[in-house]
């Protein structure tokens, strides 16, 4: 079973910065795509960056582009999502997802990830 735990949301001013953590476990031999989503109220989910559980396959979404890196633990179990220079259209619940398939594409995908965390909430103020 794959489990996903989200922390490090919070708020911030806008230009702040913040790092997001997933704690995963169950997942290596479940998935190969570990993605960051967000949800804002009254919008569609939106995936915002993924990283293939081995380090490779980092795609971003172009609205995060430049400010946003994604990576992950020595021992593959933690994934981040390190966020920078931060904009008020950056608020909403950021949730952790871990799926299969070819994860360059898999942003415009929701329906490839079968796990999915609680979210943790981000909050920037302008």
């Amino acid at each position: 079973q794959v489990q996903l735990a989200e922390s490090g949301g919070g708020s911030v001013q806008a230009g702040g910065s913040l790092r997001l953590s997933c704690a995963a476990s169950g997942h290596k031999y479940r998935s190969n795509c570990i993605a960051w989503f967000r949800q804002a109220p009254g919008k569609e989910r939106e995936g915002v960056a993924v990283i293939g559980t081995r380090g490779d396959d980092i795609t971003y979404a172009d609205s995060v582009k430049g400010r946003f890196t994604i990576s992950l633990s020595d021992d593959k179990n933690t994934y981040y999502l390190e966020m920078s220079a931060l904009k008020p259209e950056d608020n909403g619940t950021y949730i952790c997802a871990a799926g299969v398939g070819w994860c360059p594409s898999s942003l415009r995908r929701p329906g490839q990830y079968t796990d999915w965390g609680q979210g943790t909430s981000v909050i920037v103020s302008s």
